[in-house]
C-alpha cells in the first residue's frame, strides 16, 4: 500500500501490465472495430501515461489534469497508430503524449510566454536536471547555458519568464492574523507608493511587444548602444531608435 498513488481516482498501482505483443493484437482489434478494444488499449497504456505525467512538476496544473492531457494525446496516437510501419506503439506514442502536455502547460499558463522562450527554458531544465544526476550538485546558471552553448543572459532570461508569479500578499509564514507576507520582507526602504509604481512599470512592459521589450532590455540592462541592437537583432538604427522611443511613450502613458 505504500506504493499506492492515486490520480483521477484511479489506483496506480493496479493498472495492468501487457506485452507488446498483447498491445499489438488489440490494436488490430480496434482497427477491426472490435467492441471495448479501444478501452481496453488505453486501460493497458495508462502506465505509460503515468509515467510521463511524473516527469512534469509544475504548480500552475495538478497532476489530475496533466494525466487526463496525457490521456487525450495517447488517443491520438491510438487513432494515428500505422501498425504497417514495424515500431513499439510506445516509441510512437511518448513523443505525442509529452507535445500534448507541453501545448496544455503552456496555452493555460497564466503568464504568457512566446514559444521560442519556452522551449529554451525546457530545454535549460533538461540540461539541470542531466547536471544534477552526474555531479550530485545543483548546476551554475553558467554551467547550464555551456551545456545549450547559449548566452548566460539569455537562459536566465527564459528560466525567469516561465518562473511562476508570486504574489505581494502570500503568506511565508504563519497563519490567519500571525502570519508573514512577502511584503513584510521587503526593505523598510521601499515604500508602498514605490511598489506599486514598480508593479505598473512592469505591468506596461510586458504590453509591449516582443521586440520593443527585446530592445529595451538590450538597452537599458545589457547596455548596448542602438547600432549594437541593429546588428544584433537585424533591423535599422533608425528602426531601433523609433521602436525604443514608442515603448518608452507607451510606458510613460501607462504608469
Amino acid at each position: 500500500m505504500a506504493n499506492k498513488v492515486c490520480i483521477c481516482g484511479i489506483d496506480t498501482s493496479s493498472l495492468p501490465k501487457s506485452t507488446n505483443k498483447e498491445l499489438m493484437q488489440i490494436m488490430e482489434d480496434i482497427k477491426q472495430g472490435k467492441d471495448g478494444a479501444r478501452e481496453k488499449f488505453i486501460m493497458l497504456n495508462m502506465r505509460l501515461v503515468l509515467s510521463i505525467v511524473q516527469r512534469f512538476s509544475v504548480k500552475e496544473a495538478n497532476s489530475d489534469d496533466i494525466f487526463q492531457v496525457g490521456i487525450i494525446g495517447l488517443m491520438k496516437a491510438i487513432d494515428n497508430f500505422d501498425t504497417s510501419v514495424g515500431v513499439r506503439f510506445s516509441t510512437y506514442a511518448v513523443p505525442m503524449i509529452i507535445g500534448e502536455i507541453k501545448r496544455f502547460l503552456r496555452d493555460s499558463s497564466s503568464v504568457k510566454v512566446t514559444r521560442s522562450l519556452r522551449d529554451v527554458a525546457y530545454k535549460a531544465l533538461q540540461v539541470r536536471e542531466a547536471l544534477m544526476k552526474t555531479q550530485n550538485d545543483e548546476p551554475s546558471l553558467d554551467q547550464i547555458a555551456m551545456g545549450l552553448e547559449m548566452p548566460v543572459k539569455d537562459v536566465a532570461f527564459a528560466l525567469d519568464a516561465i518562473a511562476e508569479p508570486v504574489s505581494l500578499f502570500e503568506t511565508v509564514y504563519g497563519e490567519d492574523n500571525d502570519s508573514l507576507l512577502v511584503m513584510d520582507q521587503i526593505k523598510d526602504s521601499c515604500t508602498e507608493d514605490s511598489w506599486v509604481e514598480n508593479t505598473l512599470l512592469h505591468e506596461a512592459i510586458d504590453g509591449l511587444g516582443e521586440r520593443e521589450r527585446q530592445i529595451l532590455y538590450l538597452r537599458y540592462y545589457a547596455g548596448k548602444t542602438q547600432m549594437e541592437i541593429s546588428d544584433e537583432i537585424g533591423i535599422s538604427q533608425a528602426q531601433v531608435s523609433r521602436l525604443e522611443k514608442n515603448a518608452i511613450k507607451t510606458i510613460k502613458m501607462l504608469v
